[in-house]
């Protein structure tokens, strides 16, 4: 590992998927800067999910896909080696050139569909399969795997919550970047860095001060939402067999 490599890290996760949390570890290490879901504005001109603030965002966040592209590629803030740049992969819509793909360290982060679709459930109240972004993942790994002819890191969410040092290590190391311990807990509250929406939807990881425990939940799936898992399961399988 080289300690003063600039490196540009796009992980590409699903929504509820402690990828918020993933996002703090990172901001946490000195040598780092990130950035909250850079496509989302772009991708709300494109479609009305069943998200709150949706008009907030759109206003306070750069909708043209080509500058936000570019500025991910751009100098990382604050003079920084690390930009770590937290996605939701069904942001990538299908008319945005890929080709940046292949510019940046690309990671996944995956979460046991049934788990993802029971947070969900609980703040909207129609969940739909492009909402869960599981295709849109699944579709992009395939597709850096095709543009990079690597096979990117794949980190299970429940991994994290059993072993969150191991976990981490794994990536870092999966990423060529030396693992810091500042990335085991952070300070609670919110960032200047939360993406607009954050007050919707951060209230837990803005009380977090680490990675939360993995526990399994007893709490039964809504039927609203149990059709959507046999689509998911085989999307999560497919990527799991690569996890680190």
């Amino acid at each position: 590992m080289n300690p003063e490599k600039e490196r540009r890290i796009a992980m590409w996760s699903g929504p509820r998927n402690v990828s918020t949390a993933m996002m703090r570890a990172w901001e946490n290490r000195p040598d780092t800067a990130v950035w909250d879901e850079p496509l989302y504005a772009h991708y709300l001109t494109q479609y009305t999910p069943d998200h709150p603030g949706i008009a907030e965002v759109v206003a306070a966040h750069e909708t043209d896909w080509r500058k936000v592209v570019a500025a991910m590629l751009g100098p990382i803030p604050g003079g920084r080696r690390i930009y770590f740049q937290k996605h939701m992969a069904h942001h990538m819509l299908p008319h945005i050139d890929d080709s940046w793909l292949t510019e940046v360290t690309n990671a996944f982060l995956i979460r046991d569909p049934a788990e993802v679709l029971l947070s969900m459930s609980k703040t909207m109240q129609v969940v739909t399969l492009q909402d869960t972004g599981f295709a849109d993942q699944e579709r992009l790994f395939r597709r850096v795997r095709e543009l990079t002819g690597h096979t990117p890191p794949v980190l299970d969410a429940r991994e994290i919550g059993t072993d969150p040092e191991g976990s981490i290590r794994a990536l870092c190391t999966a990423l060529d970047v030396p693992f810091d311990t500042a990335m085991l807990s952070w300070p609670p509250g919110p960032r200047d860095t939360d993406g607009a929406w954050g007050r919707h939807w951060y209230h837990s990881v803005n009380a977090s001060t680490g990675f939360k425990p993995w526990t399994r939940r007893g709490e039964p799936l809504p039927d609203r939402v149990r059709p959507l898992l046999d689509e998911l399961m085989p999307l999560y399988e497919t990527m799991r067999r690569h996890r680190l």
